[in-house]
């Protein structure tokens, strides 16, 4: 639902309760000097309420069809609202208004418009009430949202520094890889370097004994 026709729709409710009372005290005000000044009070109420009705007509009318239909049904009810606030407002301002309103009260108590308006008053303060509680139940919505996101950013943060963390492990073995692979070479280098000096070596003693085998034979007496 759209939270600027909640708006509206809460404004409206406290609006309609508030003009309920008044009418009902007016109807039984018999000072002359004090009833126009409520009577005033009750006409920008009116107009007031005219104004919150039309908003809430071009804000449902602004929306999807499915929520549309929903709303303007509910604005078939505050109009028909407003229409019993304005007769009553209407028979207030009549010249014979405060004869008719004691052999109201005096005969019935209450007329079909006041039961309809009372019953209309209860509805409209449980929808009050029900709008209040859908707002609180799309903060909580909106908290656990906020909430949600936040774990999932955090979530995601770990999850990157973790990746961080094991690429930079994988650097660190392909190095250790490296420089075990340069290792080997050197050792083989090495080994064979060690291989080719000891055939040198041997070749070197092979020589000299053999000269020395010669020289002993020729200095040697035959």
């Amino acid at each position: 639902m759209s939270e600027v026709f909640e708006g509206y729709e809460r404004q409206y409710c406290e609006l309609s309760a508030n003009l309920s009372r008044k009418c009902s005290s007016a109807s039984l005000v018999s000072d002359q000097e004090q009833k126009p000044q409520k009577l005033s009070e009750i006409k920008a109420g009116l107009d007031d309420a005219d104004v919150l009705i039309r908003k809430m007509d071009l804000e449902a009318r602004s929306l999807q069809p499915s929520v549309k239909a929903m709303l303007l049904a509910k604005l078939r009810e505050y109009k028909s609202d407003l229409t019993n606030l304005k007769k009553e407002f209407k028979r207030l301002t009549s010249p014979n208004a405060d004869e008719a309103a004691r052999e109201e009260l005096l005969e019935t108590g209450m007329t079909d418009t006041h039961l309809a308006s009372a019953d209309q008053r209860e509805r409209l303060t449980m929808s009050v009430e029900r709008l209040n509680q859908s707002s609180e139940r799309i903060r909580d919505s909106h908290r656990t949202l906020l909430e949600t996101e936040e774990l999932g950013i955090n979530i995601i943060q770990d999850l990157h520094s973790q990746r961080e963390t094991l690429l930079n492990s994988h650097k660190r073995l392909h190095g250790i890889d490296d420089a075990i692979d340069k290792s080997k070479k050197v050792l083989t280098t090495m080994s064979r370097r060690i291989t080719r000096n000891k055939w040198i070596v041997a070749s070197v003693i092979g020589a000299l004994v053999f000269a020395i085998v010669i020289i002993l034979f020729y200095k040697l007496p035959h």
